[in-house]
């Protein structure tokens, strides 16, 4: 399976103790880097989400969000601490007597002293547990969405491979109509030049100006790039640099294959090998 790295997935996640919402998008890089925007109180889970990231992706730049809202509900309880409500009002009284003063006490006072009310805490460990499983289900949603870019991704690339195909058996089947064309041009040039030169040495130029010609050997290889290029589609995994390296490979066959040509129709199918090897390595510029 080949994978893309442009891909986004949102996964929402509801709860007692409220509601959140995991977004994670990511777009082409060499390696990987991960980016995390979360609530405060849960910085805690990034060193997690970042190592899950990690045994799961190869490449790209992820990005992660986690938005949270608690459920107000949850924190309309309140608690009295008493004993520390108790202790409050008498250290009142007892600076009272010392200074002198007696007033009354007001009660909103003491209830801001901190402790004195309470709320209940929040299960915190629950909440990041169930954070977490949403996490995962939004992970597997992010790759599946990766792999499904990517399976299109093969198939553009499939489509390119074949046209080099059919480009280099178009080139191979016309190579004997061109070399015939070239010999019988470079004897006319030798008649109109009225150039006496015995057989032999007329071999020889025929043979010199077919091996400058020849491309054989490119034709050869730009097969062994395609068939190559194809198995490690059908490998696939993180294949990105290798592909990428092929398309160096493509590239460097072709721009000789022009440099070679001596006929329009040979210059035509190097211009043609070189867009359909451009638009493949747009294409693997953005696989794992």
């Amino acid at each position: 399976m080949i994978y893309s790295m442009t891909a986004y997935a949102r996964k929402e996640v509801k709860g007692d103790w409220g509601s959140a919402v995991w977004e994670i998008r990511s777009v082409n890089q060499r390696y990987l880097e991960t980016y995390f925007r979360l609530p405060e109180q849960f910085r805690g889970l990034e060193p997690v989400l970042r190592e899950r990231f990690r045994k799961r992706l190869a490449r790209g730049k992820v990005e992660c969000n986690l938005r949270f809202e608690a459920n107000p509900a949850a924190k309309t309880e309140l608690n009295i601490n008493e004993a520390l409500a108790t202790q409050v009002i008498n250290a009142a009284k007892q600076v009272m007597s010392l200074t002198g003063e007696e007033s009354r006490l007001n009660p909103f006072q003491v209830m801001n002293w901190p402790g004195v009310m309470e709320t209940p805490e929040q299960d915190m460990d629950t909440i990041n547990k169930e954070l977490l499983t949403g996490f995962e289900a939004a992970l597997s949603d992010f790759i599946d969405a990766r792999a499904s870019e990517g399976s299109n991704m093969k198939a553009l690339i499939d489509q390119r491979l074949e046209a080099i195909t059919s480009e280099v058996v178009k080139v191979r089947a016309r190579m004997p109509e061109i070399i015939e064309w070239q010999r019988e041009r470079l004897l006319g040039k030798f008649e109109d030049a009225k150039v006496d030169l015995d057989a032999s040495r007329v071999e020889q130029e025929l043979i010199l100006l077919a091996q400058k010609s020849d491309v054989a050997e490119e034709l050869d290889r730009l097969d062994s790039h395609v068939k190559e290029t194809t198995a490690i589609m059908k490998k696939g995994g993180a294949c990105g640099r290798r592909l990428d390296f092929m398309m160096q490979e493509f590239n460097r066959e072709s721009n000789t294959l022009a440099s070679k040509s001596i006929s329009t129709d040979i210059t035509a199918s190097g211009v043609e090998l070189k867009v359909l090897i451009e638009q493949m390595r747009e294409q693997i510029q953005n696989i794992e």
